[in-house]
């Protein structure tokens, strides 16, 4: 059996050529994307950044701990506590110390003239030289209005010159004394201590030059301070975690990538196996009359496949080799992962994707080998002249199962939580399942669809439409074959795209309709506060109504075994959020809010009103707070409310501001805007700010899907040109045919082209259709969690997949059909 399986490998090169490369390529895409996805499993080691040259630093804890009785849970403190200045003072009695006080600053056009690529930060002079900083020019600071700035590549800044700096008390400008290089993990401006001290009274940290025995002696038990040491002192570094964190949605990405690639992959490669064993049935035919069991055709269809199959996956171990770091390299130059990101030396993803291949390449013959097997010799020679008969039972028993399954869920999951189905995993998970449904049901939906999509043309003058709608129409499985890639990169262009667009757009639908604010004056970025004295001009506006509020977070045990974080907004009181903002509430009243009560959502354990709920606070205090109202799930952007006395350690990051119906508003309008260019901030209308900050897709995701999509389209489209050749190769006698019935060549050509795009539209429609039922899902779940949003088709990115599945079909038709042409 081996050696005709070699011989008719030989013969039958061009089929055998297209499984070859469709299962390279699926394998090397698969290696590509899981040594990548390997590569995320593991951030570099970093040592001592920030504090380097420090013996000791003492801050405050910031890890919640509990004890549970499966174990102690720890999470993470959103404000961790400052060092009281009492207990700096104490510490100065063990050795000699040096405060830090960091707050955030901002200097125009940075980028520029300090050549700083991320946020500025400010710290006092004291501490530089814990990291420590050496002054490449000028001296140290010494009198108020005087800095120090790092400078990095390109830096224009120079000893000597004034520069504005924004802090917290407002803009102004500074005097620079010195430079030191960046050290590439912050960039920041150095004060005098003094000055430090006015601009920041809260100490962060403290650093100590003595044993650290003595320390902990000099803190004494109790004071939930935390003394680091050696490798310890990372703790301390502006965002210690920040590799494992930024692996976190690179992790994601590549995930969710590999998961589709492996979809796609397995999906088409075990389409064009059974295409490619579907197009030989005249000769499996001959076989029989020869002789042939049904057993040795199958073992020679096995053998076939074993031979293409470890010859193309290890072909594709050696691609994805190959594009592995190139993938990387790009990633980390569009900035969807860090500048650090490479690929490892794993081997264990070769593996994966090389027996992935080889099972595919034996599972894609199993089903049409079989009925090639025990079909007889007269029945397949009948059968190699038109398809009939190729929707077994068995098939459409289990495309009906995967279809009412994919349904199932769908309808699970609006009746249980209609949060879950606008999370990513379900959204780009449930449409593969419909996919496959579909595509195991294209036998049977294809030949009616074909005829109703080309009712018209058939119809037009000129044989072309009414021949490419009746051999679509007849050689239904070279129609599915082709039409199974164009299926998959609809679908998921349309679910990927549209429902990421849809749930942007109910989001910012939700927060337009949320807020009664004029303007909202935000600070931007995470962990950056506004200027107290925009603050203090802004309350001081006449006929205005003014709620501050800040980023925090509140920690509870669920069940008695989970430390579950959630984010939350701290006030200044309930009444004045009520008073410009329109929050979903659903039980309780927003005014209620206190000190002593907590506004959460549906998604708590504990949603009665007037319940107490223990919980832990951003800087770990523990709190029974009382539930003064629940609000309504949402799109997930309803979280908890709290009172600015439960956040301690948080500064103001946003400001809402709503003007009286009797007020001048042109008046408070200048006088909003004045105090916002003088303290360095930007004043917008409640509509502005919700269309600059809510929200919108990163560039980083959108890359990355769009990463994703053109993978898949990629993939596809080989696919989809490998399928056509073979099947005009095979179409050979079909076309000589046409032109002895006086067909000229630009005719034939003409109705091949014609016939492909044809099919890509049937494959489109198809894709839609099971587009249309995963935002249909996703618009119901929006309409149960009470948003009203429309549906958002990414028309763009539809038509162009679509343009370009034509344009490779048409070309990939048509080619293969002129050089056979060629001969009479």
């Amino acid at each position: 059996m081996l050696s005709l399986a070699l011989r008719g490998m030989r013969t039958r090169w061009v089929t055998f050529v297209g499984s070859f490369v469709a299962l390279a390529l699926g394998v090397g895409l698969i290696a590509t994307t899981g040594l990548a996805l390997a590569a995320t499993f593991d951030a570099p080691e970093r040592g001592t950044e920030r504090f380097a040259e420090a013996r000791v630093v003492v801050q405050g804890t910031n890890e919640l701990k509990a004890d549970t009785p499966i174990g102690v849970r720890t999470s993470t403190l959103t404000n961790p506590r400052a060092v009281p200045e009492e207990l700096a003072d104490r510490l100065a009695t063990a050795g000699p110390v040096a405060v830090d006080r960091t707050f955030p600053v901002s200097v125009p056009d940075a980028d520029r003239r300090v050549g700083a690529d991320t946020s500025l930060v400010g710290h006092s002079w004291a501490v530089a030289a814990a990291t420590p900083y050496r002054l490449s020019s000028g001296r140290a600071p010494t009198a108020p209005g005087e800095v120090v700035v790092t400078t990095g590549p390109g830096a224009q800044v120079r000893a000597g010159e004034r520069i504005q700096v924004v802090t917290p008390e407002g803009a102004g400008t500074r005097t620079v004394v010195g430079t030191v290089p960046a050290a590439g993990f912050e960039s920041a401006v150095f004060f005098t201590a003094a000055e430090a001290a006015r601009l920041s009274p809260r100490i962060e940290r403290v650093t100590v030059d003595a044993d650290p025995a003595a320390v902990r002696a000099a803190l004494g038990t109790g004071s939930g301070m935390a003394v680091l040491t050696g490798d310890d002192r990372r703790r301390a570094d502006p965002d210690p975690d920040r590799d494992k964190e930024a692996l976190v949605s690179v992790n994601a990405l590549l995930g969710t990538a590999a998961g589709i690639t492996a979809f796609v992959s397995v999906f088409v490669v075990a389409s064009t196996f059974t295409f490619a064993v579907a197009q030989r049935r005249r000769e499996f035919g001959l076989l029989r009359m020869a002789g042939a069991t049904p057993g040795q055709v199958r073992r020679m269809v096995y053998a076939e496949a074993l031979v293409i199959g470890l010859l193309a996956s290890g072909a594709g171990c050696r691609l994805g080799r190959w594009a592995a770091p190139r993938l990387a390299s790009w990633m980390s130059g569009q900035g969807i992962a860090p500048t650090w990101f490479r690929v490892g030396e794993q081997s264990w993803p070769l593996h994966v994707a090389f027996w992935t291949g080889l099972t595919v390449a034996l599972c894609g013959v199993v089903v049409a080998s079989y009925r090639a097997g025990r079909t007889g010799p007269t029945a397949a020679l009948r059968e190699s002249a038109v398809d009939s008969g190729t929707m077994p039972w068995s098939r459409l028993l289990v495309a009906a199962a995967v279809l009412l399954t994919g349904l199932g869920l769908l309808v699970t999951a609006l009746v249980d939580n209609p949060g879950d189905v606008l999370k990513r995993k379900t959204y780009i998970t449930q449409p593969m399942l419909l996919i496959v449904a579909i595509a195991l049901l294209a036998p049977v939906l294809v030949r009616p669809l074909t005829r109703l999509l080309t009712w018209l043309p058939a119809r037009l003058p000129g044989a072309v439409g009414m021949l490419a709608r009746e051999n679509a129409a007849a050689g239904v499985r070279r129609t599915a074959a082709v039409a199974a890639p164009v299926i998959i990169t609809v679908a998921l262009a349309c679910s990927l795209m549209g429902t990421t667009a849809t749930i942007n757009e109910a989001k910012a639908a939700e927060a337009r309709t949320q807020t009664r604010a004029d303007y909202v004056v935000s600070a931007g970025e995470a962990g950056r506060a506004l200027p107290a004295g925009f603050v203090r001009a802004a309350r001081a506006v006449p006929g205005v109504t003014l709620s501050t509020s800040r980023s925090t977070g509140v920690t509870v045990l669920e069940e008695g075994t989970a430390l579950v974080r959630s984010g939350a907004r701290a006030v200044g009181s309930g009444t004045a959020l009520s008073e410009v903002s329109r929050l979903p509430v659903v039980a309780g009243n927003l005014t209620d809010l206190d000190d002593d009560s907590i506004v959460v959502n549906e998604e708590w354990l504990t949603t009665r009103v007037g319940d107490r709920v223990p919980v832990w606070l951003g800087d770990g205090r523990k709190a029974n707070l009382r539930i003064a109202a629940v609000l309504a799930i949402g799109t997930g952007n309803n979280g908890v409310y709290l009172t600015a006395r439960n956040a301690a350690g948080a500064g103001v990051d946003r400001v809402d501001i709503k003007v009286a119906a009797d007020a001048d508003r042109a008046a408070v309008d200048r006088r909003l805007r004045a105090a916002g260019e003088a303290s360095g901030v930007e004043v917008l209308g409640a509509g502005q700010w919700i269309d600059a900050h809510h929200p919108r897709s990163s560039e980083s995701t959108r890359l990355g899907l769009l990463m994703i999509l053109a993978i898949a389209l990629v993939y596809t489209g080989i696919a989809l040109a490998n399928t056509l050749v073979m099947a005009t190769t095979d179409r050979i006698r079909d076309l000589a045919a046409l032109r002895l019935t006086g067909a000229t060549k630009s005719q034939v050509l003409r109705l091949v082209a014609v016939e492909s795009v044809m099919v890509v539209v049937v494959g489109a429609v198809l894709g839609a259709a099971v587009s249309a039922v995963n935002l249909l899902g996703v618009r119901t779940a929006l309409g149960l969690l009470h948003v009203r949003s429309a549906i958002v088709v990414p028309w763009p990115t539809v038509g162009a997949v679509i343009a370009a599945s034509a344009l490779l079909a048409v070309l990939a038709a048509t080619l293969p059909a002129s050089f056979a042409l060629r001969t009479r």
